[in-house]
């Protein structure tokens, strides 16, 4: 995994720091999701039946969607020189603008919105973050998403 110093992750605050690759969204992860979350809509999992829908077809779970952020957050990209862990801390914006069919494919762009230090090794950052879709105008989802880095103790 490629690294980045504090300092010049500090100097990317408002411009793109990563776009990960393209991720498959298949029915068979779709239906694990509905089993996961015990979410079994038919405009998920029931193909024939959704094909009679404007969806013309089965879509995955916005929180499927919005599951996948980790896996293209690590794909995209650098970790924090000296981090010892990161975890998500929350939302403070995220919204569903299109559906994302079974059989499409993903990617996220990640923004870095801010970057602060709120108590000694303790980082937030926050990231505007773009799912797209392969091939379509309009993105699966926008998020405004914070975590926090927390730097291992150099004493």
């Amino acid at each position: 995994m490629q690294t980045i110093s504090l300092v010049d992750l500090q100097a990317k605050v408002g411009t793109q720091v990563g776009v990960s690759r393209w991720f498959d969204i298949t029915q068979a992860q779709i239906d694990a999701f509905a089993d996961i979350t015990e979410d079994w809509q038919y405009i998920h999992i029931d193909p024939e039946r959704a094909a009679q829908t404007p969806f013309g077809g089965t879509i995955a779970h916005g929180f499927l969607t919005v599951s996948m952020l980790s896996a293209m957050f690590y794909d995209a990209l650098p970790e924090i020189q000296g981090s010892e862990m990161g975890v998500n801390y929350g939302f403070d914006k995220l919204r569903f603008l299109a559906p994302v069919r079974a059989g499409a494919r993903i990617r996220g762009v990640f923004k870095l919105h801010d970057l602060r230090q709120a108590r000694p090794r303790e980082i937030t950052n926050v990231w505007d973050v773009t799912v797209e879709i392969q091939g379509a105008e309009k993105p699966a989802l926008l998020a405004r998403w914070i975590g926090r880095d927390y730097l291992k103790d150099e004493g």
